[in-house]
């Protein structure tokens, strides 16, 4: 069996199984294009994703993934619905306690709150293109009017507020530095997006463990399965 889909409440989820597993255990979290139904996913779909699926399954991955309420950017019931994949797996499957993540885009804003939640779980985090800032993003979004409509619609109905009363509430919860657990992280930006490029910077000086950061020209994007892997081996000495 390559892959299974199950749901976990209303979510789909999918669990991608190496032929040979080593027990380490990966944890996808998607962009805004994400998804993951009754007999696929976006990162199947995905040429370049697939890619770095095979090279995480021929490295001995198990590697997981879930719907996560589509374009949630961030909010809590997605973050407690990775929280419970994770508790999930733990219990169902044969890995390792401590595992690795990789988020792109949106999905950086589940990582990184997941950060606080599974300390001690997280083994280390590869994030891909990432929107570190909610706040920022919003800024950012506003000088493309069509784009910004949208994506105030997805974050209203992502977190059940009004817009107003969601800027006010990320101006506090965005003082706090999410990075400051430890935990080794590496940033993989891929110079075609200058939405989360542009953010690449924005905790460097607040953060006290070192970012391992690398870009990459996106023609050479086939280079990202080998760069994710050689990365997690470095933290896998310590069960």
């Amino acid at each position: 069996m390559e892959n299974r889909n199950f749901r976990l409440g209303t979510e789909w989820n999918i669990i991608h199984y190496p032929e040979k597993p080593t027990g380490f255990g990966i944890l996808i979290i998607g962009d805004e294009r994400h998804f993951v139904d009754e007999s696929k996913s976006f990162w199947l779909q995905n040429e370049s994703k697939l890619s770095i699926i095979k090279m995480l399954k021929e490295s001995g991955y198990t590697i997981f993934s879930s719907n996560l309420y589509g374009k949630n950017w961030g909010s809590e019931k997605a973050v407690e619905l990775a929280q419970s994949l994770y508790q999930h797996m733990i219990r169902s499957e044969i890995i390792n306690g401590k595992i690795h993540i990789i988020a792109e885009g949106m999905g950086a804003l589940v990582a990184v709150k997941l950060l606080e939640k599974l300390t001690g779980q997280l083994r280390s985090i590869v994030f891909l293109n990432p929107i570190l800032s909610l706040k920022q993003h919003l800024q950012q979004e506003k000088e493309n009017k069509f784009f910004y409509k949208k994506l105030t619609r997805e974050l209203e109905f992502a977190y059940q507020k009004d817009l107003d009363q969601l800027e006010k509430e990320l101006v506090s919860i965005e003082k706090i530095c999410p990075f400051d657990y430890g935990i080794p992280i590496k940033m993989i930006y891929v110079l075609s997006d200058t939405r989360s490029f542009s953010q690449s910077n924005l905790y460097q000086k607040l953060v006290k463990n070192e970012i391992n950061t690398s870009y990459i020209l996106l023609e050479k994007k086939q280079q990202l399965g080998a760069m994710i892997v050689n990365f997690f081996k470095n933290y896998e000495q310590v069960l």
